[in-house]
């Protein structure tokens, strides 16, 4: 799809403005931000100042859905950048009870067949977002992480609340391990990952097969998850305002995907909230500073080290909620999304479950 003129002229400012001295972008943006004894980087600081300027939000302003969806597809153009190539796309269905599944697998040039693997579950709240909206995320994981990644289409909310997207989820590792062989990928090294409510999605579906037994993920990579939707902690209270996921914004994507009579507690929508968390996958648990859901991804690190899982947790102090989809701009978000890759190529290289 063609992107819209406007959208076009709005990346280029974008592109220009970050390409400014350092000290022009500190006069645009601001005096430093310190909260919580962090200090927010200056490309995050910048971002949230030209999303101030524009009146842009995460959420539409009248919490529409459909303007909310939209809204996003057309903010991915100025924030994640041109795509990252050379990484080859192929469209793919994955079979499911209610109907196909779309996903999008991606091919870094030169990868041998029998890599390791990632099924990948964008972010969004379980509202928004698409395999397009993560399109540039899923290409970064794939090239710097010498992996194939199958990026989900799952359902959405309000459409289909919980458990629709938890279900998809796992049907999507279930058929990733099946036809790993048609995906060119070894059955014995694949993960699970994703970005906040894909973050859920991946940390539940691990929980749920390492549960049943029988195939199950070797890694989890996990980028500032939502991992318990029961309470607030400190850090939604800290930096649930002006630091782009408001606790406006989590309140209603959860009330779309968790209903009244939906039990929020249900260790599929809350995995820190499972009795018993030995066996599951080593995983890597990237956290932001300056985001809400900061101290429930790191209470998540601490449950599964309690319980002998190895884990890995890196909190990147001065950058906001959704810095994976940022990295087309500056250099910040790209330096941390790029350490996670790392961490998911480590996490897989030669690892047999």
């Amino acid at each position: 799809m063609a992107i819209p003129p406007q959208i076009r002229a709005q990346a280029a400012a974008m592109k220009t403005i970050y390409a400014l001295p350092s000290p022009l972008r500190r006069l645009i943006a601001g005096k430093p931000v310190q909260r919580d004894g962090q200090e927010l980087a200056l490309d995050a600081q910048l971002l949230l100042r030209m999303q101030q300027l524009s009146g842009t939000s995460l959420v539409d302003s009248n919490f529409d859905v459909g303007s909310s969806r939209a809204a996003l597809d057309a903010a991915r153009h100025l924030v994640s950048g041109t795509p990252i190539q050379p990484v080859a796309t192929r469209e793919l269905l994955i079979p499911a009870d209610h109907g196909d599944i779309a996903a999008r697998l991606y091919t870094p040039q030169g990868l041998a067949d029998g890599s390791p693997l990632l099924v990948f579950y964008h972010g969004g709240g379980f509202v928004i977002g698409t395999r397009d909206s993560h399109d540039n995320t899923a290409r970064l994981l794939a090239k710097q992480a010498g992996v194939r990644v199958l990026s989900i289409e799952y359902r959405l909310a309000p459409e289909h609340p919980f458990p629709a997207a938890q279900q998809d989820a796992l049907t999507a590792f279930d058929y990733a391990h099946a036809k790993a062989a048609d995906l060119g990928a070894d059955a014995d090294r694949i993960a699970v990952g994703g970005d906040s409510a894909g973050g859920n999605l991946a940390a539940a579906t691990a929980l749920a097969a390492t549960r049943r037994g029988g195939p199950a993920p070797a890694f989890q990579l996990l980028l500032y998850p939502a991992v318990d939707s029961t309470t607030t902690r400190r850090s939604r209270e800290l930096f649930g305002n002006g630091f782009f996921l408001t606790d406006e914004h989590m309140t209603w994507f959860l009330d779309q995907y968790a209903p009244a009579g939906v039990d929020r507690a249900d260790p599929l929508l809350s995995p820190l909230l499972a009795d018993d968390h030995t066996g599951l996958p080593p995983a890597y648990i990237a956290t932001a500073g300056f985001d809400p859901l900061r101290d429930e991804g790191e209470a998540y690190a601490a449950k599964l080290a309690e319980a002998g899982v190895p884990v890995g947790l890196s909190r990147q102090e001065d950058l906001i909620h959704g810095f994976a989809n940022f990295t087309g701009v500056g250099t910040r978000f790209r330096e941390a999304t790029v350490e996670a890759a790392g961490a998911l190529r480590m996490g897989l290289s030669g690892y047999t479950r």
